[in-house]
């Protein structure tokens, strides 16, 4: 069971300021902080920039992902829940052999999962089940959770990883169950399968699924999901949309109406304000 703490307010900030909803899955990058090479070069993108965006939404609480291109090197999404702490959350990425002491402070500083990448050129190589062994049961003491960025194909692997850990899951951008994903694939039992055992998954990264907006393709499958996952979903918009050139960038409200046009009004409240604060704290 995946332990939540309470989200505080930074000091001065009153909590009628904070708008409740929470965008699950977003980046911030420092143009100067050095990259990982083989990927992309991230534009400068600071958390004033998507906290404003957000916060025109209803949204006022953010899960910032490590972006791949920085590796283990998690200052940049560090310096960025300093600058409001207590309001946002934050998903790294660890080395194995990371000590108990750093593991600490990620999560002084707001961090409640770790991610593994095995999708982006600058993500994770090779066998990653040691790495998720080894680092298990001290991600079990501090409550925390691991949020796989993976093809559908793979999915099935996870079944197995989520029974030995005894983790919670979180699975990125729909789990990969992108538009040429057929309604009969063995995809399709694995995700039963998490679902069934506690995973979490994110409505998120559409255009990243084969998908263009207004993402009408993706409204099956998303339905399927949500059937499945249904009080163990969170949504979040991607920001700031690395997978464009700047003069092509979706806007932000875009990224919601795939979610708007397939749940109900019960539903889309759950997913942007009561089901993250299960899951985030």
């Amino acid at each position: 069971m995946i332990a939540a703490s309470p989200v505080t307010e930074p000091a001065g900030s009153p909590v009628e300021d904070v708008a409740a909803g929470w965008d699950c899955h977003v980046h911030v990058f420092d143009a100067a902080a050095p990259v990982r090479p083989g990927h992309y070069v991230p534009r400068h993108s600071p958390l004033a920039a998507i906290e404003q965006q957000a916060r025109i939404h209803g949204i006022g609480h953010l899960v910032l992902v490590q972006p791949s291109v920085y590796g283990t090197d998690n200052a940049v999404m560090l310096r960025a829940l300093a600058a409001a702490p207590g309001r946002h959350r934050g998903v790294a990425v660890v080395d194995a052999g990371i000590t108990d002491r750093e593991l600490d402070r990620l999560h002084g500083a707001g961090v409640r999962g770790v991610r593994f990448n095995l999708v982006s050129p600058a993500g994770h190589e090779g066998d990653v089940a040691p790495a998720l062994m080894r680092l298990a049961p001290r991600l079990r003491e501090r409550g925390w959770h691991v949020q796989w960025y993976v093809r559908a194909q793979e999915l099935p692997r996870l079944v197995s990883w989520q029974m030995q850990t005894g983790l919670g899951f979180v699975l990125d951008h729909l789990a990969g169950l992108g538009a040429d994903i057929p309604e009969i694939h063995p995809a399709w039992e694995a995700a039963k399968a998490l679902a069934a055992a506690g995973a979490w998954i994110k409505l998120s990264g559409w255009y990243r699924l084969g998908a263009a907006e207004p993402y009408t393709v993706l409204q099956p499958h998303i339905q399927r999901v949500a059937a499945l996952f249904g009080p163990r979903m969170v949504c979040g918009s991607d920001w700031p949309h690395t997978s464009f050139p700047p003069e092509r960038l979706p806007p932000y409200e875009s990224t919601l109406l795939a979610v708007r046009s397939v749940l109900n009004a019960s539903q889309l409240q759950a997913v942007l304000h009561e089901q993250p604060g299960q899951l985030y704290g």
